[in-house]
């Protein structure tokens, strides 16, 4: 494949990946997520200030428009074999920098999720296990998130889990750093956390100041 090609198809995974997902969800059901709780447009906010349901409609979509583009790409384009990587890179980036919403977007980790779950579904599945019990135990999605993303830095460099390791230097360096900038995404996330302020989730109970 040649570069205007492979430039085309980074734009439109650049544009499908923009699409601000929890924030048109918001606005159909009146409430605008860029004001209200972390004023974030992802999955997370929407969850927890327009409602459950919606917020995992969300949460489906921004998985989706990571895992779509990025499987067609690699089912359909043999060479070069980077391009599925970076189509998924730019997905990821999209949705952190939506140029819809002047480039002001969410963190990024369920869009990644779904670019990795296209590419190495065995060490993601390790890595949403290691999400679920951490949000299990805390109930807080950033610490989760966190958690899996430096798993994800850390094991791609290791030959486990369907991945090559260092074999393939290009998916080592672009998944390590891509899951450490959805690290920084959550810095304001981990320092609420550290002061023991981080809002918490519960799915299937109520708070336990609202029982009493």
């Amino acid at each position: 494949m040649n570069w205007p090609p492979a430039v085309l198809w980074i734009l439109g995974a650049y544009l499908v990946g923009g699409i601000p997902f929890g924030f048109l969800i918001g606005k159909s059901r009146g409430v605008d997520v860029r004001t209200v709780g972390s004023r974030n447009i992802g999955a997370t906010n929407v969850f927890r200030t327009v409602g459950k349901k919606w917020g995992v409609l969300a949460f489906i979509l921004d998985v989706a428009k990571g895992f779509v583009p990025t499987l067609v790409c690699r089912l359909t384009v043999g060479d070069p074999t980077w391009l599925p990587l970076a189509v998924g890179v730019t997905c990821v980036l999209g949705h952190m920098l939506t140029p819809y919403m002047k480039f002001r977007g969410g963190k990024g980790v369920a869009t990644a999720f779904g670019m990795l779950l296209a590419l190495i579904p065995g060490m993601v599945g390790v890595a949403f296990a290691i999400f679920a019990v951490l949000f299990a135990l805390s109930h807080m999605i950033s610490l989760g998130s966190c958690g899996a993303a430096i798993f994800l830095a850390a094991a791609i460099w290791f030959p486990i889990l369907g991945t090559k390791g260092v074999e393939d230097l290009p998916q080592c360096i672009l998944v390590a750093a891509l899951s450490l900038f959805v690290v920084w995404k959550h810095r304001s996330n981990i320092g609420r956390i550290l002061r023991g302020e981080e809002n918490k989730i519960y799915l299937f109970r109520k708070k336990a100041a609202d029982l009493i």
